[in-house]
């Protein structure tokens, strides 16, 4: 057996062997593996981007950008520098399912939108609610389904049967009940023609189930430390590590001379604790019994020791919690004090939380502060000195509250928020500043002892100790204990996302008895999608494969380094924070490779498509690189849900398909957390079209819950969440032409490549995520006015961000993507999916990213050679240093070398770009409000009437062979004429109205300063697309404008006949409106409570003064809130949004005419006036909880004024 001394040299002889030479090893070994493969261009989207590139220029620089092509030297220098980025599996060809919805040539953009094919077509979430499905009400679910123009459906079961059941007898998953249902869903689908996906588990989040065992479950690295006097023989027992699930397992044992203060707290030097909360006892704190202590109001929290207490870190405990964390904010944003006396305080320093995701329970927060000895300690709580927050700053969106459970004050130093950076959790913190953690406080590596072999099975050490004090760490690792929340019959461990083997148990389990239960023919038509939601599961740091994988990954054994991952400094602060950060960045690239390729692979091999959603805020890694092992990327959004509405989740999908090439972009669409009963088309049609803008090309409608009745209405809901979409909502008929909009809509997105002119770099540093709007404003300012004050006060809703590099559009590209699969083609950077950017932004250090200077040297010599192939590089920061322990201290000195070229010393930040060969370089920040400066003229602006800047415009654009469109949104409720400038030129613009599936050559345009200019007048909310794809030149004269000038040829004042639905609660007989009102001013209740349909008819005479030859249409004016119209008994349309008017021309008569309005109104009024009553007399039933109390009634009906309008003949 070695002796105590010769174990520690060897232990310190490897550490810095594999410090020394990780990065090269790492490089070696991954080099053969990962190349950057070719560029499976089509010719269409060549020319495409051939085009954008040429036509991004302002005229006056047409001759300064050449085009350049990486050399082929350089091109072989690009496959070695992915060999840190992870092995990223080969992707098949995507299920036919998956592929676009046409090709993209011109004829195919209007053949697309007049008939939008199946690809085109919104799916649903079909969630079966708690064991409560029946066969008459899947059949009745799936036929609305297709009457409506829905695609497809997610089925996910969720929970399992109450006690008693909602629905008897209940169905639970995989009971043979269960199993029926399931495949007589298969069975109707098939009959009419629908498709079918299904979740990967049991519950929607996120992959685990009963047969996985706590081996196989998600794991984390745990600890216990022990105090040891040395120079003595040590026998005793080890504290085992926290446990869960009867589940522990040993990695490492390690021993180090004590730091100063190791192992005093004040959990062994008890302090008096008080607050200045009156009748609150705050003694608990000081204990750690979990109680909560909690204040609304202003407070503090004093600790008092008998001696003064060195202190140099403090732990803040938090509520565990599984859900929503609520506490993380405010009780790290506590302001800490300091007194000799307790009368006189003075400021020792100012707590900042971590950026955190909304599942934030799994860890407590360690600050490491200045030294300092006191006998008193104050935690000061100011509720108005909060943050509002964000979507990485989650628990500071709720109302300002303190909750914790403890304060521990430490007097050995521990890193920085080291809890943050371990990976345990989903957060972001700022690098440990050297002078919190001196060198005395750090534990050199060549002073670690392992004791691993001298630890028995028991936990009991037998060690020879050395003299003096010595800390003995006994690292090990168990399960986090995550389940697949919320599941039913089938809840369990979630199955650990590092293994491929628990990966594919999982799919086997569950997918793939599905699969066996149907048959491979049925299944083979029907089951198409296999899909990964929410990531609801935490995150985890270990596995009994992550040494190896860190190992092969990283070139270095991670285990001399794991003292790091209890927070204690190894070395010094800054080499702990490149180990952990080498953590999380192994971390990420686990999740894609170990857990998203498997099941990829399985997917596709049973024919299925593999979608799934969005891994942060919450699995620590690259938010966008999971896309790349996907078919179909998803992001969400939600609906008047500001505290969970996640613009991140969007961009994540958005620029991770892109990167990846994946052309459809999936969004879990209008996900409420209130449900309110007044949801309708149009009153979330703006959000959905600002989601189209971002990038999004198929929803899927969040959330259509299975009825099992066919005589309850509303029925089935889940709960308070989700917009209720389905077959009993009032409007489900009508709302077909909804469907109808976003089927037209989603045809064309899918169309082409996205023009985007702007890549951002996601960061060097793991977690990261798609880089949101507010992100850049530090680096680009111009675009970001000082004095915005929404941007201030970080008022974060979607028709703020509808354009926010002014007319640029961006998005962003992470490592992977910019190491292994971007290339530089005639001064762009390009990806293989047809995504093509002029410039390449850096930003600087923010809060998602708060050390933006430290690079690698895989990515400075990468953005060194963009540059120089052509690429415009804006550096928000001079490169610094490289942020990985790989090659350290070597790869600094490459990255020196980069910044040398990059940012020559002597260049001050924001003096401009400087040529770098073919390219150039700006260093931030960038002051300009437009990138003119640059040769790159903005893409679209709109102009208000009184020639200002139009806010609350969302745009997209699009480009194919021969064409290009402009998807273009009004974001506000009010009218709008605008002028919009393209730069994409050379073909006549047409407006292409989705609402109504219209299509006109623009009447009024003009080529000006080389771009396409041309008015149009948006309604409220309103969208249209204008589309260039027929050579042409503007008229010398412009005789007819863009939109319709309609006059009011005949006011329909009479009398209305209105029949209710007595189904539905209304009168037996029809009643005579003499004038239009809302039915919410009779008193009958009848009619005031009533929701559903009415009709309403009236008789007129068609005036023949009228012009032979003009189109006639019916405005409806105020319509509450759908309405179905049809003259003389033909069908004329549905009015569903602003302007509320259908064209009657067809169906009009010279003479006497019927008309025929069906109004919907929505549930409200008639839950509201259902409220008060006995079951038994309701006639709304459902299991949703009541949303009406103390609300108004809402207005319903035709509310008018009603005419026939006609559009002359010399303005069509």
């Amino acid at each position: 057996m070695p002796t105590p001394t010769s174990h520690a040299f060897l232990v310190r002889a490897l550490a810095f062997f594999f410090i020394a030479f990780g990065c090269g090893v790492a490089s070696s070994m991954l080099r053969a593996g990962v190349s950057g493969g070719t560029y499976p261009f089509g010719g269409g989207l060549a020319e495409a981007r051939q085009r954008v590139a040429q036509a991004s220029c302002l005229p006056s620089s047409a001759g300064a950008r050449s085009a350049a092509f990486f050399s082929e030297k350089s091109q072989r220098r690009f496959a070695p520098l992915a060999s840190t980025a992870g092995r990223m599996p080969a992707l098949r060809a995507l299920p036919r399912e998956t592929e676009i919805a046409g090709k993209g040539h011109g004829e195919t953009l209007e053949a697309v939108f007049r008939e939008p094919p199946e690809a085109a077509r919104p799916w649903v979430f079909w969630y079966w609610m708690k064991a409560s499905s029946s066969r008459a009400g899947i059949t009745a679910d799936l036929e609305a389904m297709k009457a409506a123009g829905i695609g497809g459906a997610h089925l996910v079961p969720i929970q399992g049967a109450a006690r008693p059941p909602l629905f008897d007898p209940p169905a639970e998953q995989f009971t043979e009940a269960w199993w029926d249902h399931v495949l007589w869903a298969f069975k109707e689908a098939d009959r009419l023609g629908l498709k079918i996906g299904m979740h990967g588990s049991d519950g929607y989040a996120t992959a685990g189930g009963p047969w996985i065992t706590p081996e196989l479950s998600m794991q984390k690295v745990v600890w216990t430390a022990t105090q040891i006097e040395g120079g003595r023989r040590v026998e005793q027992a080890l504290p085992q590590p926290e446990t869960s699930q009867d589940y522990y397992r040993d990695i490492i044992t390690v021993a180090y001379p004590a730091p100063p203060g190791a192992g005093i707290s004040s959990r062994t030097i008890k302090p008096r604790v008080t607050t200045s909360r009156a009748g609150v006892d705050a003694g608990t704190l000081a204990e750690g019994d979990g109680t909560v202590f909690t204040s609304e109001e202003a407070c503090w929290i004093q600790y008092e020791f008998e001696r003064p207490f060195a202190c140099r870190a403090l732990t803040v405990r938090i509520p565990r919690t599984k859900g929503i964390q609520t506490a993380t904010y405010h009780a790290n944003h506590l302001a800490v004090e300091v007194s000799d006396d307790g009368r006189r305080f003075r400021k020792l320093v100012q707590l900042e939380p971590p950026r955190h995701g909304w599942q934030d329970g799994d860890a407590d927060v360690t600050h490491a502060i200045p030294e300092v000895t006191a006998k008193f300690f104050r935690f000061v709580f100011d509720p108005e000195k909060a943050t509002p927050g964000e979507e990485d700053l989650d628990s500071a969106k709720w109302k300002p509250m303190l909750k914790l459970t403890g304060i521990d004050l430490l007097a050995e130093s521990r890193l920085h928020h080291y809890e943050s950076k371990t990976g345990e959790v989903w957060r972001v913190s700022p690098p440990t500043p050297a002078n919190l953690v001196p060198a005395d406080a750090c534990v050199p590596l060549e002073k670690c002892v392992d004791l691993t072999g001298r630890v028995g099975a028991d936990g009991r050490l037998a060690w020879d100790a050395p003299v003096g004090n010595w800390t003995v760490l006994r690292i090990g690792h168990t399960s986090t204990g995550a389940r697949n929340d919320p599941a039913g019959a089938l809840i369990g461990l979630e199955c650990d996302k590092f293994n491929p083997t628990a990966a594919r148990l999982m799919f086997d389990r569950w997918f793939g008895e599905i699969i066996r239960r149907a048959g491979p023919e049925l299944s083979g038509r029907v089951l198409k999608v296999f899909h990964i939601d929410s990531w609801e599961c935490g995150s985890q740091n270990w596995s009994p494969v992550f040494r190896d994988e860190f190992q092969r990954r990283r070139g270095y054994d991670p285990l001399p380094c794991l003292p790091a991952m209890a927070g204690v400094p190894i070395e010094s602060a800054d080499v702990s924070e490149r180990f952990l950060r080498d953590v999380r960045e192994t971390i990420g690239e686990l999740v894609r490779d170990n857990f998203y390729a498997p099941l990829h692979e399985l997917a596709q091999a049973h024919g299925c498509a593999f979608s799934g959603e969005c891994t942060a805020p919450v699995m620590a890694g690259d938010g966008m690189s999971i896309f790349g092992a996907l078919d179909t990327p998803m992001g969400e959004f939600w609906l008047r849900s500001p505290t969970h509405d996640k613009i991140n989740d969007m961009l994540d999908a958005i620029s991770g398909a892109r990167a990846y090439g994946k052309p459809v972009v999936q969004a879990e669409a209008f996900t409420e957390l209130w449900l309110a009963w007044d949801e309708t088309p149009a009153s979330v049609k703006a959000l959905g079209d600002f989601n189209y803008a971002l990038g999004a090309n198929r929803f899927v409608y969040h959330v259509f819950t299975h009825n099992p009745w066919t005589d309850r209405r509303p029925g089935m809901a889940m709960g308070h969440v989700g917009l209720y979409f389905q077959r009993d909502q009032t409007w489900w008929r009508p709302g077909r032409a909804w469907v109808d909009y976003a089927s037209r809509c989603q045809a064309l997105l899918q169309q082409g490549a996205p023009v985007a002119d702007i890549a951002v770099f996601t960061g060097d540093d793991a977690p990261r995520r798609a880089v949101a709007p507010w992100r850049l404003a530090s680096t680009l300012p111009g675009f970001f006015p000082a004095n915005d004050t929404r941007l201030a006060k970080k008022i974060i809703e979607s028709s703020d961000w509808a354009d926010p590099l002014r007319g640029y559009a961006y998005d962003s590209i992470n490592r992977d993507a910019l190491l292994r699969l971007a290339r530089v083609r005639d001064g762009r950077l390009e990806l293989p999916g047809g995504a093509s950017y002029a410039i390449l932004i850096v930003p600087a250090s923010n809060p998602l990213a708060p050390a933006a200077s430290a690079l690698t040297p895989e990515i400075t010599r990468r953005l060194r050679e963009i540059a120089e192939a052509g690429v415009t590089v804006i550096l928000g920061e001079r490169p610094a240093r490289s942020p990985s322990l790989g090659g350290f201290p070597g790869s600094d000195a490459e990255v020196a070398r980069d910044a040398g070229i990059l940012w020559p010393e002597n260049t001050a930040p924001g003096t401009g770009a400087r040529s770098l060969k073919q390219g150039r370089v700006a260093t931030g920040p960038f002051p300009e409000g437009s990138f003119a400066a640059l040769h790159l003229a903005p893409d679209f602006t709109a102009t208000a009437e009184d020639g200002a800047r139009a806010d609350g415009i969302a745009w997209t654009h699009r480009a194919g062979a021969g064409w290009d469109f402009y998807f273009v949104s009004n974001q506000r409720n009010t009218e709008r004429v605008l002028d919009l400038s393209l730069r994409a030129t050379g073909r006549v613009p047409e407006l292409w109205d989705p609402v109504s599936r219209e299509t006109r050559a623009a009447g009024t345009w003009a080529m000006r300063d080389g771009r396409t200019v041309l008015p149009v007048r948006l309604p409220p909310n309103g969208s249209l697309f204008v589309v260039l794809r027929k050579p042409g030149e503007p008229a010398a004269q412009s005789a007819t404008p863009n939109w319709r000038e309609l006059v009011v040829a005949q006011p329909l004042t009479g009398k209305w006949t209105v029949t209710f639905d007595p189904a539905f609660g209304g009168p037996r007989s029809p009643r005579v409106f003499d004038r239009l009102q809302s039915w919410t001013e009779f008193p009958d209740d009848g009619i005031r409570h009533y929701s559903g349909t009415a009709v309403y008819a009236a008789s007129f005479e068609w005036n023949a003064s009228a012009k032979t030859g003009d189109r006639v249409w019916l405005d409806l004016g105020r319509v509450a809130e759908l309405a179905e119209v049809s003259v003389n008994g033909a069908p004329c349309g549905i009015a569903w949004t602003p302007p509320y008017r259908v064209e009657v021309t067809p169906a009009l008569r010279a003479g006497a005419n019927e008309l025929r309005i069906e109004i919907t109104n929505t549930w409200f009024n008639r839950l509201a006036g259902d409220r008060d009553k006995p079951e038994s007399e309701r006639i709304a039933r459902t299991t949703a909880a009541d949303a009406t109390k103390g609300k108004p009634l809402l207005d319903a009906g035709l509310l008018g004024p009603v005419a026939l309008c006609v559009e002359p003949p010399a303005r069509k």
